[in-house]
């Protein structure tokens, strides 16, 4: 199964969702739908005496339940069960909710969403621009981090292509090129901005993003010009690319006299940042992941 993990809100709750993108659906997290349905306090007893019941009147929904590693509470990766819109619709009917059929309006709304990005990628784009003016973020860092994501996306197609596909693989060469340009692993970085389960580079400042994408251009221009092949040789371009960016770095820092490396979360300097205003699309922008 080729998945694409995200978090959905509805009505301020987290619902995890994956896409598949060989059979072109959803998969939901069951104990998050039903989370929100019952705002039960123990969620998951909820859901196996419900299963346990379903199972007893020969219900197909959880017999076509899969179970698939998502990340949990605690940031670890753990098998959850996952079932697919129809799947979720039929279990809505189970379970007796006033949130019954907002809940249906929503996954509607989502699976529709879906469906239009994939005939129109730019609305992908416009959704994460809209996403981040909402939280307070500049145009400037808005464009900076739109195309901090498109050279992620380059970077990781040239990672499969030079035969990388395992995500702790992925995992292992992010690291190398962060802490060849930074001094840390992103572990590490996170830590030094007092990060949790938030993601690093939104918690970037405009340089720390320019540098980042610096490193990830140099490794996918390197990689398709020395052709690795596998894991061992793309962790020597990772290296070299990372120190590219890490080149820059000293040099800018030297200029500047000080540390261009910020231990400030977002919070901490998008009071700082100028008012987001309307920004337009720029051409020929394609669908990335975020």
């Amino acid at each position: 199964m080729d998945d694409n993990f995200a978090i959905q809100l509805f009505q301020g709750n987290k619902i995890r969702i994956v896409w598949n993108e060989e059979e072109e659906k959803y998969y939901f997290s069951v104990v998050d739908i039903v989370q929100v349905l019952t705002e039960s306090v123990d969620v998951q007893a909820y859901w196996r005496k419900l299963k346990q019941r379903l199972k007893q009147e020969g219900n197909e929904t959880v017999t076509n339940c899969h179970a698939l590693k998502l990340p949990a509470a605690d940031g670890k990766m753990r098998m959850t069960d996952v079932a697919d819109l129809e799947q979720i619709l039929r279990l809505i009917q189970s379970i007796p909710s006033k949130k019954a059929e907002p809940v249906k309006q929503w996954l509607s709304e989502v699976g529709a969403q879906r469906i239009d990005q994939m005939i129109d990628p730019e609305l992908t784009f416009q959704m994460a621009v809209e996403d981040y003016r909402r939280r307070g973020y500049s145009d400037k860092w808005i464009n900076e981090r739109m195309r901090s994501i498109e050279m992620r996306k380059e970077l990781t197609d040239e990672w499969k292509r030079s035969g990388v596909t395992e995500q702790k693989d992925f995992a292992i060469l992010t690291n190398i090129l962060t802490k060849a340009w930074s001094g840390m692993t992103t572990g590490e970085y996170k830590r030094h901005k007092g990060l949790t389960k938030e993601n690093l580079r939104d918690n970037m400042t405009n340089i720390e993003l320019a540098l980042n994408t610096l490193a990830e251009v140099a490794t996918t221009e390197l990689s398709r010009q020395r052709n690795p092949q596998g894991i061992a040789e793309s962790q020597q371009t990772a290296m070299a690319g990372g120190q590219i960016a890490k080149n820059a770095r000293t040099d800018l820092e030297q200029q500047l006299g000080h540390s261009v490396i910020s231990s400030q979360r977002a919070a901490a300097y998008l009071d700082n940042e100028a008012p987001a205003e309307a920004l337009p699309l720029p051409p020929n922008e394609s669908m990335v992941d975020l």
